[in-house]
């Protein structure tokens, strides 16, 4: 006899009968409130009684292994591959192909309290064709679902054709079906790999928006050379339990080997997404992403996402959390797992607030688990762009022509030499006053000039005073700062060293990183020794430039001996360097790693006394994403937390990372490697008041998604609350990131980041 939905209270049957197995749960009535259901496992407790933490915004709160190898109405509680919240301890699961077993959809208690998971099943559905006859596994392999009408109807995706099925919860009949472009029908209907279809469902809080995940690539789209699926999502738009129509196409991109299994749509423009993947005798990989959608390509029609090489039109991904990095908790495995706590988790429901549940598929099998898990989380809303403001690349400034060592070619427009002192961008930002908080007057910091020693000889070392004109979008210049030797501190030759001000150049020092100390003094970091210089507030060198500790050394560095090996690569000294709230200590960074360090994503951060100019003789580890990322600069945020920009070497459309990260000097681990949360993706922000439009000729990165995909993103600036400013290094006149064939402006933009000064 076929299973059908009955009234909870005919059930005292079925609840007899599974007082028996071994893992017992309870059938109660619904006014009973949430069950109990049998052994909990539970995660430990971590700060606040958060639970175990996983990540800087994620903590396992527990886990219930209860449903795992149980029957219900003599079906197996299996292969739950998707889960949807209904209302408060109630939830929906839905069942994979398991065989020729009808599709089903099981109705769960699910709660938590504490630290303890509660679940267990409540009823069954069979899903059943509009003749009343049931879907099996043959025909139907359930795989993402919505809940409808507070549970009265669900959408669920089978990857069988792959179809998007509406059906009633009160008889499980099938109602309607959602219109599926026909590229993504299994080959050879279609370009989509068996078992590789609409793995993911998810729909607004408002339902008018839907999106459809696929598992794997279509065979047009394939994976990258690092192994990346690229793939699609569909966005349907209606209305709940109503017609919905595809409206576009989105590209993801997965991790390597990695296939996206679920989706959550937290709103119209922010996801939460969940990859997994196995490796035979490693066992499961299992990450959720917060993924933005602001300012979405529509890639309906491309063709190929193998062609795509603007990285703006891959939806946007920051990791959430790793499940790898959770504490165990307790938890047991039947097979190989790099943590006991791992499994084939499908599925994902989110309560909208702080609170993430996901659902491990056991493949019916007996060397997996099926595995309810509650998370704390933290899902932050986009940054948001709230002004900008641009410096002409060809602002020059009075002094000396420059530029003459640089071969007259034109480049990006324009050709040396220079009527007077370009500002090559700013490589520093700081208040225009020791412990200012403002970004109305700054005081900003060129580097060397044209990025060589051999070509700079004629580039003045500054710090222009300027005020942004957010309103008109502009930037004053009223004044600078002349770094000069006139008592004879250096002890090495500069260019300009036997006039009476000894003003430095670009051939005397690479400046990157600015910092006032609590006697209103100013110190450098230099790239050429690497050094930090000391200078008084009028930019009167006060002392010899200090040298690296333990006796590092650039190629450029006058200190080079005759044949010794430089330790620091050229260009990666102090590029960064922030400075304690009470001025007395200094965190100079080098951008990228030492020579020959076997951790080449190590960028040591040192301890500097500005008291005694001399360093402390500690240092931390921060690790960048990649060996190939640098960190363009550093400031406190508060306390001993930094905020540092880490970006890739690329411009334009080729731009991958350009992020603000958050990390902590009192939370590093044992091996001195500091934690890090990223903060913002600059690549990826909102601007739902136009504030970068309207848009020049061929510019790039404006309008509702803002990116800052400028070659070197060198200076950060955090301002009152959540506020950040950021500029650029335009490494003039040789980048055009913003415009192809123009050299790029000077940029100074403050963004709002939600969550900007929470813990790493």
């Amino acid at each position: 006899m076929p299973i059908v939905r009955r009234p909870l209270p005919a059930r005292i049957a079925a609840a007899t009968f599974t007082t028996a197995v071994t893992v017992a749960f309870a059938v109660v009535p619904a006014s009973a409130g949430p069950i109990s259901a049998g052994p909990v496992r539970t995660g430990g407790h971590g700060d606040h009684g958060t639970g175990a933490r996983c990540s800087a915004d994620a903590s396992l709160l527990g886990f219930s292994d209860s449903l795992d190898k149980t029957t219900f109405d003599g079906t197996a509680v299996a292969g739950l591959s998707a889960l949807a919240l209904t209302r408060p301890g109630r939830a929906l699961a839905l069942v994979d192909n398991i065989g020729t077993t009808p599709a089903r959809v099981y109705e769960l208690g699910l709660d938590r309290r504490g630290s303890t998971v509660r679940t267990g099943v409540r009823d069954v559905t069979v899903l059943r064709r509009t003749d009343g006859t049931p879907y099996t596994g043959a025909d139907f392999d359930g795989e993402g679902l919505v809940a409808e009408n507070g549970g009265r109807t669900i959408l669920a995706s089978s990857e069988t054709e792959p179809a998007i099925r509406r059906f009633r919860l009160s008889d499980g009949r099938e109602t309607a079906s959602l219109p599926v472009p026909d590229r993504f029908r299994v080959a050879p209907a279609g370009q989509a790999t068996v078992n590789q279809t609409f793995e993911a469902l998810a729909a607004t809080p408002d339902g008018r928006v839907l999106f459809a995940g696929m598992e794997g690539p279509l065979s047009a789209d394939g994976r990258d050379a690092a192994g990346r699926g690229l793939q699609r999502i569909v966005r349907y738009e209606g209305r709940s339990g109503g017609r919905y129509e595809t409206r576009a196409q989105y590209a993801y991109r997965t991790d390597p080997g990695l296939g996206l299994v679920e989706l959550v749509a937290v709103g119209d423009d922010l996801l939460l997404a969940l990859e997994r993947g196995f490796t035979a005798g490693v066992g499961n990989t299992v990450r959720v992403y917060r993924v933005s959608a602001v300012g979405a390509t529509d890639v309906s029609t491309v063709d190929s996402l193998g062609t795509v090489t603007d990285s703006r039109t891959w939806l946007g991904k920051q990791l959430l959390v790793d499940l790898v990095d959770c504490p165990p908790s307790g938890a047991t495995a039947k097979q190989p797992q790099p943590n006991p706590l791992l499994d084939n988790i499908e599925g994902m429901a989110f309560d909208g607030r702080n609170e993430l549940y996901l659902v491990s598929d056991d493949n019916n099998g007996a060397a997996q688990t099926t595995r309810v898990y509650a998370l704390r989380v933290t899902v932050r809303p986009s940054p948001r762009l709230d002004a900008r403001a641009i410096l002409p690349a060809t602002a020059y400034q009075p002094g000396p022509v420059s530029g003459t060592q640089l071969p007259p070619t034109t480049v990006n427009g324009i050709t040396p030499p220079f009527p007077g002192q370009p500002i090559p961008g700013f490589s520093a930002v700081l208040p225009a006053r020791p412990g200012g908080t403002s970004a109305e007057r700054l005081l900003a910091m060129p580097d060397n000039g044209f990025g060589a020693k051999n070509n700079s000889a004629d580039f003045l070392l500054r710090a222009y005073e300027i005020e942004p004109n957010y309103k008109r979008h502009t930037v004053d210049v009223r004044g600078f700062i002349s770094f000069r030797d006139p008592d004879r501190k250096v002890p090495f030759p500069i260019v300009n060293g036997d006039t009476p001000q000894r003003l430095l150049t670009g051939a005397d020092f690479d400046i990157e990183s600015l910092a006032w100390d609590a006697r209103g003094d100013l110190w450098i970091g230099d790239e050429f020794g690497p050094y930090l210089i000391h200078v008084d507030r009028t930019g009167k060198v006060l002392s010899a430039p200090v040298p690296l500790p333990d006796g590092g050394k650039s190629p450029q560095s006058p200190d080079l001996a005759p044949g010794e090996a430089p330790t620091v690569a050229a260009s990666r000294g102090f590029e960064a360097m922030a400075a304690s709230r009470d001025g007395w200590t200094l965190y100079p960074i080098l951008e990228g790693a030492k020579v020959g360090d076997p951790d080449q994503r190590r960028r040591i951060v040192y301890e500097f006394d500005a008291r005694r100019g001399a360093y402390t003789g500690r240092t931390w580890t921060f690790r960048v994403d990649s060996p190939d990322l640098f960190v363009g600069d550093a400031q406190v945020l508060d306390g001993r937390r930094l905020l540092l920009i880490e970006r890739d070497n690329a411009m334009g459309k080729a731009t991958e990372v350009k992020r603000l990260v958050v990390t902590d000097l009192d939370k590093a681990g044992a091996d001195g490697v500091l934690p890090r949360r990223t903060a913002v993706d600059l690549m990826r922000v909102a601007d739902p008041r136009g504030v970068s439009t309207p848009a020049r000729p061929g510019e790039y990165g404006v309008g509702p998604l803002f990116s800052f995909p400028l070659q070197s993103v060198e200076s950060v600036l955090p301002l009152r609350g959540d506020q950040v400013l950021v500029a650029n290094d335009n490494n003039f006149p040789g980048n055009d990131g913003r415009i192809p064939g123009k050299a790029d402006d000077t940029e100074l933009i403050v963004i709002t980041v939600p969550g900007l000064r929470d813990a790493p």
